[in-house]
């Protein structure tokens, strides 16, 4: 009975080291998928990632280009309000000051006209007196 059990010892010994065996082969074979798998991702994905780092630094110019056309547009349309603004005070002073003036000299001549008529269509006073009383919408004092 002993030397069948050291048989069933001897068969499970044996056994277990043909799986062990098989199981080394297996990993030996996975080891080199794993192997064989990284090296196409790696001849795959460089390339890919080389094509990336060019489009982010395309990106990157074109970022500063567009940086810079926006900083000259704000400086043009900021010159170009000042240049407005200047123009319209310009023309503000040119023609507004010579129109005031104008209606104040137009505003002189009525008054004195209007004085002469007054003094020749009546007595003298008469008239004109009652035309410059304190009820007269026109009478400052």
């Amino acid at each position: 009975m002993n030397t069948v059990f050291l048989g069933l010892i001897a068969a499970a010994v044996i056994v277990m080291a043909a799986v062990q065996i098989a199981v080394v082969v297996v990993l030996i074979r996975l080891a080199r998928r794993v192997e064989q798998v990284s090296q196409r991702v790696e001849h795959e994905i460089g390339p890919l990632a080389e094509r990336l780092s060019k489009v982010a630094e395309q990106l990157q110019q074109a970022t500063s280009l567009a940086t810079v056309q926006v900083e000259r547009v704000d400086r043009l349309l900021s010159s170009a309000t000042r240049r407005a603004e200047e123009t319209m005070s310009l023309v503000q002073g040119a023609v507004v000051g010579p129109l005031r003036e104008g209606l104040a000299v137009i505003a002189a001549v009525r008054g004195v006209v209007g004085a002469f008529k007054s003094f020749r269509s009546g007595d003298g006073g008469g008239r004109g007196a009652s035309r410059f009383d304190d009820e007269d919408p026109l009478f400052i004092g």
